[in-house]
């Protein structure tokens, strides 16, 4: 694996695709990144999560563009773009290690419809939907929506490889509508987790850590980013 900086040359966009990366929409920054990867044909090799450089971490004026991008082949930087700063990652864990983690995923669960086949449903809109429209942004509606975020984080950790020793920080909830055509657009949310997790099974932590975790994966959803304190 490989884990990248990948900094983005603002000049080298058009109008509309200026205001979509500094707006973080996920589908243009989806097919941006796919530049990293010009001779390849295949399913995608790589997830990501976009952020805003702080004054410490740029070399120019902070709240450009940033892109953490985890591949399973070295990135390509595109001349006048495209700038990858990139590393082999090969993470060696230990069981019982605590580290600090970030995540930025779309939660959501199966929902059974009689007489027609599974389907996901967003897990936030489904806390928030009991609440009449007028209390969908009381502390009441938003403590139920963080409640089911955790919960859902919490109790799939060890299918992940890892447990989360002390309860995570709910960040930022946004919901994504894509337009990827005539079709019908995508509608997805992703909310992000800043925690600590403890390892359980360090093979499979690094397995769910090359395929990411939850769905939106192609849309900035997935990444584990992980550090120890």
């Amino acid at each position: 694996m490989y884990l990248s900086r990948v900094r983005v040359d603002l000049n080298g966009l058009s109008r509309d695709k200026l205001f979509d990366v500094m707006n973080a929409e996920a589908y243009t920054a989806h097919q941006l990144l796919w530049q990293l990867f010009p001779d390849y044909e295949g399913p995608r090799p790589f997830i990501f999560r976009q952020e805003l450089e702080e004054a410490e971490e740029s070399r120019g004026p902070k709240g450009l563009p940033l892109f953490y991008v985890l591949s399973d082949r070295e990135p390509v930087s595109v001349a006048g773009l495209l700038t990858a700063e990139s590393k082999p990652y090969a993470p060696e864990l230990n069981v019982g290690e605590r580290l600090a983690f970030r995540l930025r995923a779309n939660p959501t669960m199966a929902v059974s419809v009689p007489g027609q086949r599974g389907q996901r449903a967003d897990v936030l809109m489904a806390a928030k939907k009991p609440f009449p429209p007028g209390q969908r942004t009381s502390q009441a509606c938003v403590d139920a929506m963080n409640g089911k975020a955790r919960e859902w984080l919490e109790s799939r950790a060890e299918t992940w490889g890892f447990r989360l020793p002390v309860t995570p920080e709910i960040g930022a909830y946004r919901q994504h509508v894509l337009n990827k055509g005539s079709g019908k657009p995508v509608q997805f949310s992703t909310v992000d987790y800043e925690g600590l997790l403890e390892v359980t099974d360090s093979r499979k932590l690094i397995e769910t850590m090359a395929h990411g975790i939850g769905r939106a994966k192609a849309f900035g959803g997935g990444l584990l980013l992980l550090r120890r304190p």
